[in-house]
């Protein structure tokens, strides 16, 4: 099921299972993966985007692989907050998904976790080569640590 609050999504989650951040682009997609606490993500890798049954594909076998017990897709958002041509295809990717997976999924505002990733990265003295193959993923981490760190508060407000 997908879900566009954060905190029915949160009732949604079995505890003490991983969650999967990821980070879709064109051509490909980052991945990143939580400790089952909920308190740190940590880049995965990045898959390469073919065609959508190949690539759901290859999430579903790090889902079933790392006991992943919900997804997180970041909604590209324009700066302004609309929704353009990328959160549909986004929310069309997560209706999709759905129809291969029972796990829940919910959304998290991207906007510019990329730049955030990339700056960092940029900090680290990452080659221009080696940024190219990790941006996604670092991205991917970002989006998914701001979901966990969001966790977080509801629990402390609770």
């Amino acid at each position: 099921m997908i879900y566009d609050n954060m905190a029915d999504y949160v009732l949604a989650l079995p505890a003490a299972q991983a969650l999967m951040g990821l980070d879709l682009g064109e051509k490909t997609v980052g991945v990143a993966i939580s400790d089952p606490l909920w308190s740190v993500a940590s880049p995965h890798e990045t898959v390469r985007r073919r065609k959508f049954g190949l690539d759901a594909t290859r999430l579903l076998e790090i889902v079933a692989a790392r006991r992943i017990g919900g997804i997180i897709l970041g909604l590209p958002r324009n700066m302004d907050g609309s929704e353009g041509p990328r959160c549909q295809s986004t929310r069309a990717f997560a209706r999709n998904l759905t129809k291969l997976t029972d796990l829940p999924i919910g959304y998290w505002d991207e906007r510019l976790s990329t730049v955030a990733a990339e700056r960092a990265l940029l900090e680290a003295d990452t080659s221009r080569k080696r940024r190219a193959e990790v941006i996604d993923n670092i991205a991917a981490s970002y989006i998914l640590q701001g979901v966990l760190d969001r966790i977080g508060h509801m629990r402390r407000a609770e």
